[in-house]
C-alpha cells in the first residue's frame, strides 16, 4: 500500500512520462520527494556510452536543489509501461545517498514500496557517503516527541543508527520534522523491554506498547529481537 505522499510522487512520475514524446533518448521520467514534502522530477538521458537514469538526473537535481535527504523515489516508462523497478547502479547510489529511501516498484498486486536496503541484499557499504538520516514516525507521535513526552522509539528489521538525524512524521500532504539525534541503539527481546521503554515510548503499560507495535508490524514474532532506539529533538521549532 502506497502512502499518499508517496502517490504524489508516483502521480508526478507518471504524468512527466505521459509527456514524453517518443524520443528514444528519453524514455523514462522520475520523481522523488525530499522531508520538505518537496518533489523532483526529471527523465533519463540515454546514449550509446551509456547516459544517465531518470533516478539518477532526479538525484543531481535534488542537490542542486538543497534538498535534505529523499524519502521516496520512483521511475515510470513512456508509452505506458508503468513503474519500472531501478538499475543495480541506481539501486546502490541511492542506498550510498539516501539510505532511508523507500523505493516504488512493481508488483504483482501494483506499485507498492520497499527500502532500498532490500532491494540490495549484502550491498557494498561505501564508507565515504555520509548520508543524512531521518527517521520515521507516525504523525500522531509528533506533539509527544516535539515535548520530550517521548524519547524512545522502538523497531523491528527497521536499521538506525547512532548520530544526528531528521525525526520526519508523515502527513497527507508533505511531512512534519524535528531536528533531533539518536542517542543510543539497544537490541532487546520482545518480551524484555521494561518499564523504562514504556515511559521513554510516552505508552501506558507494556502492554500497550506490545500491542502497538503488533500493530505496525503485523509479523512481528513473539520472540522478535527489537531495537530500542533512544533520541533527542534539538529544535522543537522546526516544522
Amino acid at each position: 500500500m502506497l502512502y499518499p505522499n508517496e502517490l504524489r510522487v508516483l502521480r508526478s512520475a507518471c504524468e512527466l512520462a505521459d509527456r514524453l514524446g517518443g524520443d528514444p533518448n528519453h524514455t523514462v521520467a522520475a520523481a522523488a520527494m525530499d522531508t520538505t514534502g518537496r518533489i523532483y522530477s526529471g527523465v533519463n538521458v540515454y546514449h550509446f556510452t551509456g547516459g544517465p537514469c531518470a533516478e539518477l538526473v532526479v538525484l543531481g537535481m535534488a542537490a542542486s536543489a538543497g534538498a535534505g535527504p529523499l524519502t521516496t523515489i520512483v521511475a515510470v516508462g513512456d508509452q505506458g509501461r508503468g513503474v519500472l523497478a531501478p538499475c543495480g547502479r541506481c539501486r546502490q547510489t541511492i542506498l550510498d545517498q539516501h539510505p532511508d529511501c523507500f523505493v516504488i516498484v512493481p508488483t504483482t498486486e501494483g506499485p507498492d514500496h520497499r527500502p532500498i536496503r532490500t532491494l540490495l541484499p549484502f550491498s557494498y557499504d561505501f564508507p565515504d557517503a555520509v548520508p543524512e538520516r531521518f527517521v520515521r514516525f507516525n504523525p500522531a507521535y509528533y506533539e509527544g516527541a516535539r515535548s520530550g513526552l517521548k524519547t524512545a522509539t522502538i523497531r523491528y528489521d527497521d536499521p538506525v543508527s547512532v548520530g544526528p538525524v531528521w525525526l520526519v512524521f508523515e502527513d497527507n500532504d508533505g511531512y512534519r520534522r524535528l531536528r533531533g539525534g539518536v542517542d543510543e541503539v539497544e537490541v532487546k527481546k520482545l518480551n524484555d523491554l521494561t518499564d523504562d521503554d514504556v515511559a521513554r515510548e510516552n505508552a501506558t503499560s507494556i502492554e500497550s506498547l506490545r500491542v502497538g507495535l503488533r500493530h505496525h508490524y503485523p509479523d512481528l514474532p513473539d520472540d522478535a529481537e527489537v531495537s530500542v532506539v533512544r533520541f533527542h529533538v534539538t529544535d522543537a521549532a522546526v516544522n
